[in-house]
């Protein structure tokens, strides 16, 4: 009975977060709290067993480190000096705002990436009089791909890497980044082609961008390189810490901390817990209890023995399996909650006699990540971004987004399915 009061619960809260009809951190939370009342969990297992505090905690901290940053006035800085650089053309500035966000994705995250774009393509676009739909669209699936190459670029890879403990954050930029490049390139010729002739600005405003100052938007020097500084520091930490030996959450904590320390007459700390997105944190929380309710019931084991029946507990066909039902139900759901669903699956598959996980990980990653840009409600970046735009009175429908996102999504899928082949699968014992 408990298995089916917990899969009722899990449903209707995926519904609601699915359609947007209330504020999904909400409905995640009010779902956990109900698997809380009926008995399925109890709070001391769902604070200490089911929670992942490393993710919430790296989250947090990446939100502090990335606030405090955005108030020097360091990301309108890059972006309006790079529109000079390509002389405010529309598809050169397309690619240029495209690159931005897919690096920024990669080393900081996407949600937060777009939230510090999103507001500068609009600047730039009325200031060169022409549609920011295009720019908004590809803001998108530079932001979901671009996320995919990193640990922290996007959440789906936050929450395996913080599940695996062997998976670093090289590892997953050397298995993850090199097709991510290739996926990129491909999809912005793609896009370049579709817009081309849908893009033209006149003289007079490629002008009037040219005569903007973009030291201007630099706010408070001294702000600026510390934050900048200690972001490097990060960074730099993230990278090398399989050989700090420290988890790379306890990277995080100490950058955020020391720039909150080294700025506190600059932004005081009340000020800067403010400017963190508790709602994302929240949405977590209440989203890990909902999927630890489905594991108390053995709902998660009963999906992994399914899974292992029809593959047979064949690695390869099981990772083909997991990147392309990861993709396309990533697509028309959220990648968060779908991820947080499979993680514990694939955990479950070493009870079953699998050994070697990592291809499955690989392919659970491509496919949520990437799936993320078949539909406008596949990530959190593409609500956050559609969001903004109807702000600025540039909104783009559910469909429009379709039209781009899910050609994008299948061929990325084929070049991933590729990739996996051929550099993990093809010799798999």
């Amino acid at each position: 009975m408990d298995w089916i009061i917990a899969l009722v619960i899990f449903s209707i809260s995926y519904i609601f977060i699915i359609t947007e009809k209330l504020n999904r951190a909400l409905i995640a939370c009010l779902g956990g709290v109900l698997m809380l009342f009926v008995g399925v969990l109890d709070l001391d297992n769902a604070f200490f067993s089911h929670i992942d505090w490393h993710t919430i905690v790296l989250l947090l901290s990446m939100m502090i480190l990335v606030s405090i940053t955005s108030q020097s006035g360091f990301f309108e800085y890059i972006a309006i000096s790079l529109a000079k650089m390509v002389q405010g053309k529309p598809i050169p500035l397309l690619i240029v705002i495209s690159s931005l966000t897919a690096f920024g994705s990669a080393l900081l995250n996407n949600v937060t990436t777009v939230l510090l774009i999103v507001p500068i393509v609009i600047t730039l676009t009325r200031l060169l009089n022409i549609s920011a739909i295009p720019y908004l669209l590809s803001t998108i699936l530079a932001s979901n791909i671009g996320g995919t190459a990193t640990l922290i670029g996007d959440p789906p890879n936050l929450m395996i890497g913080q599940a695996v403990e062997h998976l670093t954050f090289n590892d997953f930029l050397v298995h993850l980044g090199p097709i991510v490049v290739v996926i990129y390139i491909v999809i912005m010729f793609g896009v370049c082609m579709l817009y081309k002739k849908q893009l033209k600005v006149s003289l007079e405003d490629q002008q009037g961008l040219m005569k903007i100052n973009p030291k201007q938007y630099i706010k408070q020097r001294a702000l600026l390189f510390k934050s900048v500084s200690v972001l490097f520091i990060t960074t730099v930490g993230f990278i090398g810490q399989p050989f700090l030996n420290v988890e790379l959450t306890s990277v995080a904590m100490a950058g955020a901390l020391l720039l909150m320390l080294l700025t506190h007459e600059e932004k005081e700390t009340e000020e800067v817990f403010q400017m963190v997105e508790w709602v994302t944190l929240f949405f977590f929380v209440g989203l890990f209890m909902l999927v630890g309710g489905l594991k108390e019931v053995g709902i998660i084991d009963e999906i992994a023995k399914s899974i292992i029946y029809y593959t047979e507990g064949d690695v390869p066909k099981t990772s083909m399996l997991i990147l392309w039902s990861s993709g396309i139900l990533s697509g028309f759901v959220d990648n968060i909650p779908f991820v947080a669903a499979m993680i514990p699956v694939i955990l479950e598959f070493q009870d079953y006699g699998m050994t070697n996980l990592d291809p499955l990980w690989w392919a659970l990653a491509l496919g949520a990540c990437l799936g993320g840009n078949g539909t406008l409600i596949g990530a959190s970046s593409n609500v956050i971004v559609a969001g903004l735009a109807m702000k600025a009175k540039q909104p783009f429908t559910y469909m429009d987004f379709l039209k781009v996102g899910a050609p994008t999504a299948i061929v990325s899928f084929v070049i991933s399915s590729v990739y996996l082949y051929f550099r993990y699968l093809i010799f798999f014992p």
